[in-house]
């Protein structure tokens, strides 16, 4: 199903098969490194599904699904330029099939908010920014597993370091007014957010 939206996506402004396939390809690789447990396809996927639910409200799908497919397309635990990172790529590739110029700045422009995920002006940059944090309102089981996943890819720190980095993370959602920027996913997921953090921190301390 994701390669299906990614190829009719890309064929909606490039009609070359072969371009459209070796970037889904890449796509998928980068997604699929050893090294990743929950920045994977299912994380898109999951992202995908929580945004179709809203896709009335946003204004710019197809710039929005390109900053899905693109704003983790580099992830290393180790770096603080994934991001931007990413945003290159992204460019790079818009550039290829040739996307408006416009909307391949506006997709740049989501992918490199997902770095603070501060208010954005854009709503289709604030519903993006709460699609790729609607795992922290999951149910407690998806949570637990997705703290799990995020561990596996910070072991390259010993406990003590990832215990104690992880607890500011999540105490400086906590101290957020609201997690999430949207009203969608604020009444969707902001309550659970808030019970699952919580119940985290107590195991981190």
């Amino acid at each position: 199903m994701l390669t299906d939206t990614f190829l009719q996506l890309v064929k909606k402004y490039n009609k070359a098969h072969e371009l459209a396939n070796n970037l889904w390809l890449e796509i998928f690789t980068k997604y699929s490194e050893s090294k990743r447990h929950y920045h994977t396809i299912e994380h898109l996927e999951a992202m995908i599904a929580d945004l179709k639910e809203i896709k009335d409200k946003i204004t710019e799908w197809d710039t929005l699904l390109f900053a899905l497919f693109y704003h983790d397309i580099i992830y290393k635990a180790s770096s603080s330029t994934n991001e931007i990172d990413s945003a290159k790529i992204a460019r790079q590739r818009l550039t290829e099939i040739g996307y408006p110029d416009e909307k391949m700045e506006k997709c740049v422009a989501i992918i490199n908010a997902t770095k603070q995920h501060e208010l954005s002006d854009d709503s289709d940059t604030n519903y993006l920014l709460d699609a790729d944090l609607a795992i922290l309102g999951k149910n407690p089981e998806d949570y637990q597993r997705y703290t799990e996943q995020i561990r596996e890819e910070y072991t390259i720190y010993p406990d003590f370091m990832y215990a104690n980095g992880r607890k500011k993370a999540l105490q400086h959602f906590l101290q957020m007014q609201q997690i999430y920027k949207t009203d969608y996913f604020q009444k969707k997921y902001e309550k659970q957010a808030r019970v699952n953090i919580a119940n985290e921190l107590e195991t981190l301390q």
